[in-house]
Formats: structure tokens, C-alpha cells, sequence
């Protein structure tokens, strides 16, 4: 096979480690195309060779290599000449030779992916709905080339409010919901569009940081949690003509309490009373391990006075970037009036692979395996601790645990030190607006067990020797436990 390129480059059959047994074959070529081309060993003016000899060579659909060499061109690597074929493009950028990946299965606690903390969602299991993205990508609705609904694609929402009927008890109909951009995304619309500057909001004390950073234009008013969830009594005292209150009630962000039916019943008698809107974020309800969890306060809602915040960023990845509004009817208007002049629509290209994840049973069945793998990481991750002399029990629901630290422990200097040590944790104490105290936060998710062992065993040094110390100087005087009074 006559392709006129230089000596040094090797056999076209090296390439065949960089492409996946199974996955995207197209991209696979392209990416070890465009990567020969950037380090120079494919120089402009090369000839590429027929694309039925690399498929042949390969031993993978010529399909695959006509749409990797379509990329090329497309991105500006290559260009075609009539009747000669594909060439390497006159100019394009020239790379250094990208570091050799480190040896695979030598895993070290520090490189774990992210923050442990932030409780990484389980990657695996999405062969499905990568198929159907590709499929949907291969024949693009016709929408796609038109401006879009600004709820986003009616298939989908269809699906979505199917889905939370069933699963979380919700009463609404299609046209309720707007598709967003995560959790944040969906926050960030209820601050601008429902809330005006100034406006107070119950935070639940501690609570979930970025819901805080949301309502940052608003005045955040702290309202403590304990074994019941937000103190609804407490609130009415601080704020009792507050404009909203956000809520993580299935499961409480970051202590892991779920707000008890007594609470659930003050706070929407407060809301109506008040006029107020309860703001329930819903974040990890996918991940229940024992027992039912109780109703969304949604479906218990007969005065409409709350919005539901739902996300797939746990169930299946924060860069998937969808979450959702459930809206009373007085706020679709104005929300969707912000959506029109802002960002206008959320993305359509996946929506319809999604609706079909959803329709299909796909994602119920993605859902059984990653609480069966998160149970698992959640175990593991508990027995080490336990280990360390962590007074603490496995949760019953989530993607992450509370280790509450008695009151003199600076959890922000532990923090540094697990870190250190290779286990991502974040500290309790900065999760507070007022009267801070200390404990860690950490994430079991989206890690292999023995992995996520690793990392734990290499904190549990400076974990059980700060635990020790605690003991030493003060345990009596500082209660362990955050819930109790």
C-alpha cells in the first residue's frame, strides 16, 4: 500500500490499541489521527491511506474510518482532493508527544478521579444510553434545526413527569416542567425569574454550598436542622414572612436526615400562610437503600406552593448537565420568559436518546446496578473507617456520609491532612452561615471499592490519630453527635 509517508511512522496496525473493543470506532481513528498529525509524524501534504485499506487493516467497518476521516476534515486536519484522496492539511498545529499514560492497575489513593467529597456518581453502566445517543445523533430529529420549545424537548418532559409519578409520588402533567442545566441550573432560573434581590430564604444550617451560591443576590436567613430535618418553628421565629425556603427533605444535605411527616406539614402550612415558595431539591432520591423513602413534599402540596428540583447529575453524570423544574402554573410564565431572553431553550441533541432511556427500562435498570455498586463502595468505605475508631453507621440512603467531629476539632486542618493522605473529604464546618461546626464530608460514589479502601486506609493514620487526640484532650465537653442538642 502506497501512502507516501515518511519512514519512521509506524505500521498503521499500532493504532490498533487505541481503538476500544467496543465504543465509538469513528472517533477512536480520528483521535489517533489528529494525534500522529499534532506531534508531526504524519507532516502536511501526507497521504492518508484509502479508507477501505485501513479499515481492512484495522479490522473494523470501513464506516468507521470514513467517519474519522470526515472529522478531520471537518476540524481542519486533513483535506480531501478530488480523485486523489485524503491528504494531511497544508497547516495545521504541531503538538509535542503527549506523556506516556501510567501503567494501568497501579493505582495510587491520590489519584483518585475528583472529590470524594462531592460524592462522584457510578460511570459505568451507560452502554445503553450511549447506543442511543448515536443512534439519535445518527439520524438527527428534524427540531434540531429549528429553534426549540424553552421546556425543552415534549417527549422528554412526557417521560420525566411518567417517571416521577411513580417514583416519587409527584402530581403534575408535562407542561409543568423545564428542563435545565443540573441543579444549578434549575436554582439559578428560580432566583432570577420567582425571587427578586433581597428577598429572604430559609437555608437549611448546614446545607448544601452551591444552593447557597444561588441565592446569593437574596438574603439567606439560617435555619437549623436536627433529627426532624429544618426547624420549621425555628424559622417562623427568624423569618416568618420569608419569600421562599430551600429544602433538601428526602435527604438532607450534608447530615443525611429526612425531615419528618410533622415537619413536612409545618412547612407547607407556613408556605401558604406566608405566601411563600418551598424550593424542594431532590437531589439523590435514586440511591435508597433501606425502606421506602416518604413522599416528595411536592406530591403532599395541595396549595401549589412548591418547586420541585430534580437532576440525572447523580444517577447518571454531572456532564450530562440535565436537570428539571417541576413549576406550579402562576411560575411557568415568568420562568420561561427568563429562559426565552437568556439561554432561550436547553440543549435538544440528547433529549430524545434520554426520553428513550427513560421509556425503554434502560434507566431503571441502570438504576438497580449503581445502588447495588454504591451500596457496596458505601460498605467498604464504612469498615474502614469504623477501623480508624469513626464512631459512625452506614446511611440508608445517598451518595455520601457525615462523620460529625466534636466541637473543638478543626476539621479544615483534618481535611488537609486526609487529603494528604489520598482520601477527598470536605469539612463540615464550612458548610455553616452561622455558628459552624465540625465534621467530614464524604463522597462513596462512582469509585470500585477496593479503590475507594485504598484511599480511606491511606487517611486513616492521621483520622484515627486525630480521633485519639480528640478523646485525649476534650471528648466530654464536646458532643459527637451534630443532631444532638
Amino acid at each position: 500500500m502506497q501512502t507516501n509517508l515518511p519512514a519512521n511512522l509506524p505500521d498503521w496496525s499500532a493504532l490498533i490499541p487505541v481503538l476500544p473493543s467496543d465504543g465509538p470506532r469513528a472517533r477512536a481513528v480520528y483521535a489517533a489521527l489528529r494525534g500522529l498529525i499534532e506531534a508531526g509524524r504524519l507532516p502536511p501534504g501526507a497521504k492518508l491511506p484509502p479508507s477501505r485499506d485501513l479499515a481492512a487493516r484495522l479490522a473494523i467497518a470501513r464506516g468507521a474510518v470514513v467517519a474519522g476521516y470526515e472529522m478531520l476534515l471537518a476540524d481542519g486536519f486533513a483535506e480531501a482532493r478530488v480523485g486523489a484522496g485524503t491528504y494531511v492539511a497544508g497547516a495545521v498545529p504541531r503538538l509535542g508527544l503527549a506523556p506516556s499514560p501510567p501503567p494501568a492497575g497501579d493505582f495510587q489513593p491520590k489519584d483518585l478521579p475528583g472529590d470524594l467529597g462531592l460524592a462522584q456518581p457510578d460511570p459505568q453502566s451507560l452502554e445503553a444510553f450511549r447506543v442511543l445517543v448515536n443512534s439519535h445523533l445518527a439520524k438527527p430529529h428534524p427540531g434540531l434545526f429549528h429553534y426549540a420549545d424553552p421546556r425543552g424537548d415534549a417527549g422528554l418532559r412526557g417521560e420525566v413527569a411518567a417517571y416521577l409519578r411513580v417514583a416519587r409520588g409527584l402530581r403534575l402533567h408535562p407542561d409543568q416542567i423545564v428542563m435545565t442545566a443540573g441543579t444549578q441550573g434549575a436554582l439559578d432560573l428560580i432566583a432570577r425569574a420567582v425571587l427578586a434581590p433581597g428577598d429572604e430564604v430559609w437555608m437549611e444550617e448546614p446545607g448544601y454550598p452551591s444552593g447557597k451560591a444561588a441565592f446569593a443576590a437574596q438574603t439567606l436567613v439560617p435555619v437549623p436542622v436536627d433529627g426532624e430535618g429544618l426547624d420549621v418553628a425555628a424559622g417562623r421565629l427568624r423569618a416568618p414572612r420569608a419569600r421562599a425556603a430551600y429544602v433538601t427533605p428526602s435527604h438532607q444535605f450534608p447530615l443525611g436526615v429526612t425531615m419528618s411527616m410533622r415537619r413536612r406539614l409545618a412547612l407547607l402550612d407556613w408556605a401558604l400562610e406566608a405566601g411563600a415558595w418551598i424550593i424542594e431539591d431532590d437531589y439523590d432520591s435514586e440511591f435508597r437503600y433501606a425502606g421506602a423513602p416518604l413522599a416528595a413534599l411536592q406530591g403532599m402540596d395541595g396549595a401549589g406552593r412548591v418547586i420541585y428540583v430534580g437532576t440525572f447529575s447523580k444517577a447518571l453524570m454531572p456532564g450530562l448537565r440535565m436537570g428539571y423544574l417541576v413549576l406550579p402554573e402562576p411560575l411557568i410564565a415568568p420562568v420561561l420568559a427568563l429562559r426565552m431572553r437568556s439561554d432561550r431553550a436547553p440543549s435538544g441533541l440528547i433529549e430524545p436518546a434520554m426520553a428513550e432511556f427513560l421509556s425503554g427500562g434502560a434507566f431503571a435498570a441502570h438504576l438497580r446496578r449503581a445502588r447495588k455498586r454504591c451500596r457496596t463502595a458505601r460498605d467498604a468505605l464504612v469498615a474502614v473507617l469504623q477501623e480508624a475508631g469513626a464512631a459512625l453507621t452506614a446511611p440508608d440512603q445517598g451518595l455520601h456520609l457525615t462523620l460529625p467531629l466534636p466541637q473543638d476539632c478543626d476539621d479544615r486542618a483534618l481535611t488537609a491532612r486526609l487529603r494528604a493522605g489520598g482520601l477527598g473529604v470536605r469539612a463540615l464546618s464550612t458548610m455553616f452561615l452561622d455558628q459552624p461546626r465540625p465534621g467530614l464530608v464524604i463522597g462513596f460514589s462512582g469509585h470500585p471499592p477496593d479503590q475507594l479502601q485504598a484511599a480511606a486506609r491511606g487517611g486513616v493514620v492521621p483520622l484515627a490519630a486525630a480521633l485519639g487526640s480528640i478523646r485525649a484532650v476534650d471528648m466530654a465537653s464536646c458532643p459527637p453527635n451534630l443532631l444532638e442538642p
